[in-house]
């Protein structure tokens, strides 16, 4: 007997060293400069990494390693975000600027390092700092490890697409403006695919990403939502969409000729080339129930190779009819049929006893302005709050004041449940409710808690969707409806068998979602709406998760190049 269990130990000791030399060590330089890009007629400068736009793509394995050089030779503060990377016990790599770390300077460097666990498919990376996401981001693909094969038939080619924006001004310049005044953003110009707006715009003709396919074959398409304020529906012209994963996750597959994707958000998805060779349309454009929003749309080619080259302008009147703009059914229809795969061979744990829960309204407010002077309604300021405290970022970061003991800089009391009750989802909402107070206040889980997060959007202001990302975990989406949250009856729907595992998932506009996970990666991490706009007005809160008791349970220490507020 007890021969049989040491030959146990040794095996998993064995297999545990076995996989760690399979695992790979990537290296990478990332160079923060300014480039000339020209869009839309004009040329400006952006900000990039390596001078390319969408910046370049980061090929893993799951259980590898990557370490990042980031070297900031650009005139701006800058960090760098791996969207979807648990960062399990090392939260000095994330990136969000005051939350895990301070800016890196002009003319300084930082060196990330990551090391993959579980996460599989589609994530990808971008600044977390200011608005500069919106022109610094790239596509992050993870690899299932050596041996391991996908759960859906082998596609002939994987191809990233990533959904962006275009705006004619200098982005800091468009973020400064509406930070002055106190109303909303100017909305961009143009969306993108691949860096490209497509030939709706002016001088674009010829400024059209076009996907070469061949006949009967399929493809792995790897979506990305890198715009900066919306959610987006995207079609390609008579051809069908299998959903596979979503946000490093597999899903049970399910066909669809439209996308619904939240900015923060992936979708991986199988495209059959089964029409007659021809040039297709692919289209996108913007899901907005309220706000001001680019009503335009972007458009990219499916070009099968196998008719020879092609001389002249597909007519506009081939780009597929996307749902219309308000479309809500259409945005919720989607996001419901996301289902983990929740089998033998990729099994889920969702939580189903439950030690803490909060719930969290979502809702945009106002605070008052000197001279009542600002663009916003009642002529003040619009800002974003989550159980009525709008965030307000410290100027040392929050993990460094963790780590170091530094009192002061946050405090341990945000609330677990609104500070008041009301009708969240009815209209009009009284005034008085309509302002928001301001705090650097931050929930605090001990390790290994299993929590329980109810998202309640509000109509103050009118109300809309919310894309909810939390840094450093995945969670699963267990529930959601319209209207109020019944806590009561609500939970009986509950999805407990293969709800998706998620990092950004959309509230509906008048409506909540219930999200659960297990807080067992020690660490400071944010949780923030992926709309840009709400982001900078305060809607974000973090999550410290305390040290476990076991030495693999606890925080490790941060790099020594690490960039200190200190």
């Amino acid at each position: 007997m007890k021969m049989n269990i040491m030959f146990v130990i040794l095996l998993s000791l064995l297999w545990g060293h076995l996989n760690l030399c399979l695992a790979t060590l990537h290296h990478h330089t990332f160079v923060i400069m300014e480039s000339q890009y020209t869009r839309l007629c004009s040329t400006k400068t952006i900000l990039t990494v390596n001078g390319r736009f969408p910046g370049p793509p980061v090929f893993v394995a799951q259980g590898d390693t990557i370490v990042i050089d980031v070297v900031n030779q650009a005139s701006h503060n800058i960090t760098i975000h791996w969207h979807g990377v648990k960062q399990d016990r090392y939260p000095w790599s994330d990136g969000p600027e005051y939350i895990t770390q301070c800016p890196i300077q002009p003319g300084g460097r930082f060196r990330q390092s990551l090391v993959m666990t579980d996460e599989i498919g589609t994530l990808w990376w971008h600044a977390h700092s200011d608005w500069s996401r919106a022109t610094v981001h790239g596509p992050l693909i993870v690899y299932p490890t050596n041996g391991s094969r996908y759960p859906f038939p082998r596609p002939h080619r994987e191809i990233p697409l990533i959904l962006g924006e275009w705006w004619r001004s200098d982005i800091q310049a468009v973020l400064n403006e509406f930070q002055r005044t106190g109303g909303d953003p100017n909305v961009s110009d143009a969306f993108l695919i691949n860096g490209q707006p497509g030939v709706l715009y002016p001088c674009s003709v010829e400024d059209v990403f076009r996907l070469r396919v061949s006949y009967g074959r399929t493809y792995l398409i790897r979506m990305v939502n890198a715009v900066m304020n919306n959610i987006m529906f995207f079609k390609i012209a008579n051809h069908s969409l299998v959903v596979v994963g979503s946000d490093g996750a597999y899903l049970k597959p399910f066909t669809t000729d439209y996308i619904a994707i939240s900015p923060g958000q992936t979708i991986d998805f199988l495209l059959t080339t089964n029409q007659p060779p021809n040039q297709y349309y692919m289209a996108s454009r913007v899901y907005a129930a309220a706000a001001q929003f680019d009503n335009t749309t972007t458009t990219a080619i499916l070009e099968y190779v196998d008719n020879g080259n092609y001389t002249t302008l597909l007519p506009f009147s081939a780009i597929p009819s996307l749902p219309a703009f308000n479309d809500t059914p259409a945005s919720i229809n989607f996001t419901d049929r996301l289902r983990s795969l929740a089998n033998r061979e990729h099994p889920i744990n969702v939580p189903l006893s439950i030690t803490r829960n909060f719930l969290f309204t979502l809702s945009i407010n106002i605070q008052p302005c000197v001279n009542s002077s600002c663009a916003g309604p009642l002529q003040e300021r619009l800002v974003a709050s989550i159980n009525n405290v709008t965030f307000g970022s410290p100027r040392i970061s929050i993990l460094e004041a963790y780590y170091n003991g530094i009192e002061g800089v946050y405090t341990e009391d945000f609330p677990s449940d609104p500070p008041f009750q009301f009708n969240y989802t009815a209209t009009p909402v009284p005034i008085p409710l309509w302002r928001s107070g301001n705090g650097t206040r931050v929930v605090v889980l001990d390790y290994n808690s299993t929590v329980e997060i109810v998202f309640q959007g509000t109509s103050i202001l009118g109300g809309i969707d919310h894309p909810m990302h939390l840094h450093g975990q995945s969670f699963y989406v267990v529930g959601s409806g319209l209207g109020n949250f019944n806590p009561t009856t609500d939970p009986l729907n509950y999805n407990l068998v293969d709800p998706p595992h998620q990092n950004t998932i959309a509230v509906p506009i008048g409506g909540w979602t219930a999200i659960r996970f297990r807080a067992n990666n020690p660490g400071v991490w944010l949780m923030h709406c992926h709309l840009e706009r709400h982001v900078s007005w305060g809607m974000e809160t973090v999550f410290i998760t305390r040290d476990g008791d076991m030495p693999d349970q606890r925080m490790m220490p941060p790099p020594r190049d690490f960039p200190s507020c200190l």
